[in-house]
């Protein structure tokens, strides 16, 4: 489990406790001082108290477990229109929207994809770009996200 992965499963109950979903976790240790970015999600919407609340939550969490050593910058914000892809359930959510794709190594001899999400399975998604269709392994999956529809011009 990485780190990201192990500060979702930590830091969850707290923002499901606020009556939040805990849509994903940015964890960057290069930089300084590190970065903890969390995206929440409701129904209703996020707001600038939300955010502030479930930081607030978050960091008594974090000042008790001191998951992170070192000094770390923590964030809390809305996925926004464009709202990264953490999971499958994510991924599977927003089948037959638009996504652009970046991947660690290249897959079919790149690793940016812009199109449209066919399927998802429990290895992979497949992705539709120009009238082809790629399959990309999960592993090979570095940032998903949404790409906001585009409206037709009147």
């Amino acid at each position: 489990m990485d780190k990201a992965q192990e500060l979702w499963v930590m830091l969850a109950p707290s923002v499901q406790a606020l009556g939040f979903e805990l849509w994903g976790v940015e964890y960057q240790s290069g930089s300084t001082p590190a970065l903890l970015r969390l995206y929440i999600d409701h129904p209703d919407g996020i707001t600038v108290d939300d955010c502030g609340a479930v930081s607030d939550q978050v960091g008594a969490v974090l000042d008790v477990e001191e998951p992170i050593r070192g000094e770390y910058t923590l964030e809390v914000s809305s996925p926004g229109i464009e709202r990264p892809l953490f999971t499958l359930g994510q991924y599977r959510r927003y089948i037959g929207s638009d996504v652009k794709v970046r991947l660690a190594w290249p897959e079919h001899g790149r690793r940016n994809y812009r199109g449209r999400l066919l399927s998802v399975s429990d290895s992979g998604i497949e992705v539709e770009v120009d009238g082809v269709a790629y399959a990309l392994p999960l592993g090979a999956i570095a940032r998903a996200r949404l790409l906001p529809p585009i409206e037709p011009s009147r």
